[in-house]
């Protein structure tokens, strides 16, 4: 017996323009809303008007759309069968007079129009122009936004044409800047080594000879002129050409960034200078911002561990240095630390072909120059595994893998997001709050690295021993440095030492949190 074999036929909602285009009929057209894949006019939607629409699927990612000639702003259909035979053809053609650098098909679709007249459709098949941004004959251009139209300003395209290689703004010369005078000499020795490392051939050449054999300016007569990736990577005050060139950490107490009477930005720091000295810089910011938790191992011993794995946070902040959109000169990048999460905000989209649900397996950088020249300094791999790497990083943590997202400005800009989230809310309110609220702002204040760890523990876990304490603070020494430490925060009132008073070495003593500690905890928490 012959095997059954049902096919059911793909949703509307799931077309492609292809599709859409192919299937195109009065019944189909009858279901179908004015979303991102098609846009309607009436038949005495004027030609000129007509080749704005063809510029602005043409410049629309990933596949363009469909421009339907006929139908009403209410969706009824008019048709073209009234139209004189001159303003049908003007209609028909407008794509090669007002918009002659868009890819278009064509063709008439049959209908009964509103009165029930037998009438006809125009519509345009008009597909995205990955290869270069579509002006109009006018010289705008538009792209869609929504379901709306939207006129592109002078920046922005070209942005566009940097992101689609109409414009290579890493090799534009840069001649302000004067080499060796503007130029930081130990980033641009530490780039000459890893030069010479790798391509062996080159030994003898000079400094300026590496920077042109690794296209990063131009020699006229004896002067070497950098371009813009030069500038990027070793300029001592890059600020001068591109203002942006900046990362601006944000210390937000609570899960959300609010505003005015509720600002709740308790502490701002703003780096800049030549790429890899914000990087260093972002580095040690975070690495003394960032907490550190106990966490126990499958062997049941409590050990310290970072808030965020390294790797996964120093490849975010990378990432935004990299692959942003310096075509945006003065937009910063943002390191925004939350209590929940930590958010990396960098300039521009996604580069062209990538998107957040390739981004594990896509490779195509918007600054190949820049990246090139951060890889021989050992700052990037170009191996395409860091973001990879982030997400395995994060889950070996047990962390939620890292959410990346393109966000739209609503001013014509958009950014990239990259979203790390920690285990807070899994964790006591005492860690919350930074043992402040619990022990009070002079006392807190007061307490040494080593000393908030420990307490952290106990406000965590209950209670510490000796051993415990060792193995949390590895760089206390012996285990009577241990000792001498849980004493110390005796001495001072913060940890209670319970033991038996008839034993000499009590192998169940352990330290907790005061009474009036571990009720002002509990009060917290409650509150929460």
């Amino acid at each position: 017996m012959a095997q059954l074999s049902l096919v059911f036929p793909k949703h509307i909602a799931l077309l492609t323009p292809d599709e859409m285009y192919e299937q195109l009929n009065e019944a189909l057209l009858a279901d179908l809303k004015e979303d991102r894949r098609i846009e309607r006019k009436p038949p005495n939607f004027p030609p000129r008007d007509i080749g704005d629409y063809v510029c602005m699927w043409a410049n629309t990612p990933p596949e363009g759309g469909l421009l339907v000639i006929g139908i009403e702003n209410d969706w009824t259909f008019s048709g073209c069968h009234e139209l004189g035979q001159d303003r049908l053809n003007s209609i028909e053609k407008c794509h090669y007079t007002y918009c002659p650098d868009a890819r278009v098909d064509s063709k008439r679709i049959p209908i009964t129009s509103k009165n029930n007249s037998q009438s006809f459709l125009v519509v345009y098949r008009v597909r995205y122009r990955q290869d270069k941004v579509v002006r109009t004959a006018s010289g705008h251009a538009f792209i869609r936004r929504g379901d709306s139209k939207y006129e592109l300003t002078a920046e922005e395209i070209r942005e566009l044409e940097i992101d689609r290689g109409n414009v290579d703004l890493e090799k534009e010369l840069v001649p302000d800047f004067q080499f060796p005078k503007d130029f930081d000499r130990e980033l641009v020795a530490r780039f000459v080594d890893g030069v010479r490392r790798v391509h062996q051939p080159i030994q003898d050449y000079s400094e300026t000879d590496v920077l042109v054999y690794r296209r990063l300016g131009v020699m006229r007569g004896q002067e070497f002129i950098p371009n813009t990736a030069c500038v990027l990577v070793f300029a001592k005050d890059p600020l001068f050409a591109f203002p942006g060139c900046q990362i601006k950490f944000l210390r937000v107490s609570g899960e959300h960034e609010l505003s005015g009477e509720k600002y709740n930005v308790i502490k701002t720091i703003p780096m800049e200078g030549p790429v890899p000295r914000l990087l260093e810089e972002c580095s040690a910011v975070l690495n003394g911002q960032l907490r550190e938790f106990s966490v126990l191992g499958p062997d049941k011993i409590f050990y310290a561990a970072p808030e965020y794995p390294r790797d996964a946070w120093f490849e975010a902040v990378v990432n935004a240095c990299v692959h942003r959109s310096y075509g945006l000169r003065n937009m910063n990048v943002f390191v925004k630390m939350f209590d929940d999460k930590l958010v990396i905000e960098s300039p521009g989209g996604f580069p062209p072909l990538v998107t957040p649900e390739n981004i594990y397996v896509s490779h195509n950088p918007r600054n190949p120059t820049l990246m090139r020249a951060m890889f021989y300094m050992g700052l990037v791999k170009e191996h395409a595994e860091g973001t990879k790497r982030m997400r395995d990083t994060m889950q070996g943590m047990n962390l939620p893998a890292p959410q990346f997202e393109q966000v739209e400005s609503g001013i014509g800009f958009s950014q990239v997001r990259v979203t790390l989230r920690n285990h807070i809310k899994q964790r006591a309110v005492f860690l919350d709050k930074d043992v402040t609220l619990v022990l009070g702002e002079n006392l807190a204040t007061n307490l040494t690295t080593n000393e908030k760890k420990v307490l952290n523990f106990v406000a965590e876990y209950g209670k510490i021993n000796v051993t415990q304490c060792h193995r949390l603070i590895t760089t206390i020494g012996k285990w009577h440095g241990a000792k001498k430490l849980l004493q110390q925060l005796v001495d001072k009132k913060l940890l209670t030492h319970v033991h038996s008073d008839h034993v000499e070495r009590d192998a169940r003593a352990h330290f907790v949190l005061p009474e009036a500690f571990r009720k002002n905890g509990k009060k917290e928490q409650n509150n929460e």
